[in-house]
């Protein structure tokens, strides 16, 4: 996905104010109200979580902007995104309280 690298392109994007974490080799953009907002959690880190849409950037830090991510960040973040998702997390914890999933 291409995304016009201006702040209204990214803050429709994830539906209000961004904010930018570091993540990996890259950044996230998520937005910034998302758990005031009471959005849905959307990804599950170790003691923290995103609510609301986020995608992965690439960091162009010498020159304090993004960049494109490369097609092997693309693949490994996409199977990382998969992992951390509140959707498969919940399912795991499902499957070790007896097997009951959620809706």
């Amino acid at each position: 996905m291409k995304i016009e690298n201006t702040l209204e392109a990214k803050q429709e994007l994830v539906g209000g104010l961004i904010e930018v974490i570091p993540y990996k080799d890259a950044l996230l953009i998520c937005n910034e109200e998302g758990k005031i907002d009471n959005l849905p959690i959307n990804l599950v880190f170790d003691l923290e979580s995103i609510a609301g849409n986020c995608f992965a950037v690439g960091d162009d830090y010498l020159h304090g902007d993004f960049k494109s991510l490369t097609d092997e960040q693309i693949e490994e973040f996409r199977k990382d995104f998969i992992r951390r998702s509140y959707k498969e997390k919940t399912k795991t914890l499902d499957r070790e309280d007896g097997g009951m999933e959620r809706e």
